[in-house]
């Protein structure tokens, strides 16, 4: 007896619905089918690979993932360009990419995301006094010169004339300061923890928040 086997009969540009973790996506079977090894393209393509989920009340299938970062990965498809709002997070987008198969943009996500380590490690290295020396000859007495943020942890800043800088968020944890002219500086929430304060000049100093504990 002969056996019929079900095969998807999707046209190309058939309009569909998915619903992913709640959120309903408009799209085509051409656009899901730009990554021809992926889930989704399976799913709905003719060979009938694999079988569609199931369908909600309105007809969209149902798809158990987090619309949050299914979002980039249709926009993907749609125009094979990977963007993503700030406040994503890559690492989740990747997660989804690899469990939707669409390798092409794990790949593109991976280097990114190396890229991103790499220069966040830059980053995170403490700017030395030479570093300091020329951030000062580059700027402007006219320019503020701002360090709001920035890792000066360990420096020898002694002697140095730090008026009127912004040194907010900075983390100066152990920084030799002594003799330093820090008059009128923004010290809001700096890291003093452990730094040598001896003889600074600290006149109308904002150091609201600052932690100077245990200073020297």
């Amino acid at each position: 007896m002969c056996q019929t086997q079900n095969v998807n009969t999707f046209p190309s540009s058939k309009w569909i619905k998915l619903n992913v973790g709640g959120k309903i996506y408009t799209t085509t079977i051409d656009t899901l089918m730009r990554e021809p090894d992926s889930m989704l393209a399976r799913m709905f393509s003719q060979s009938g690979s694999m079988m569609p989920s199931e369908k909600d009340e309105q007809g969209a299938y149902l798809i158990d993932r987090s619309a949050r970062y299914f979002e980039p990965i249709i926009n993907y498809l749609r125009h094979g360009q990977f963007v993503c709002e700030e406040n994503v997070s890559l690492k989740g987008v990747l997660e989804e990419a690899r469990f939707f198969g669409i390798y092409n943009l794990v790949t593109e996500l991976e280097e990114l995301l190396e890229k991103q380590e790499q220069e966040q490690q830059v980053a995170d290295i403490p700017l030395t006094r030479m570093d300091v020396i020329k951030a000062i000859i580059q700027t402007s007495a006219i320019t503020e010169l701002r360090f709001q943020g920035v890792n000066l942890a360990g420096a020898d800043l002694r002697k140095l004339d730090f008026r009127y800088v912004n040194f907010k968020y900075a983390n100066m944890s152990r920084c030799n300061l002594s003799h330093t002219n820090l008059n009128y500086c923004c010290l809001e929430r700096a890291d003093l923890q452990f730094a040598n304060l001896e003889c600074a000049q600290l006149v109308s100093v904002r150091g609201l928040c600052a932690n100077m504990a245990r200073r020297r």
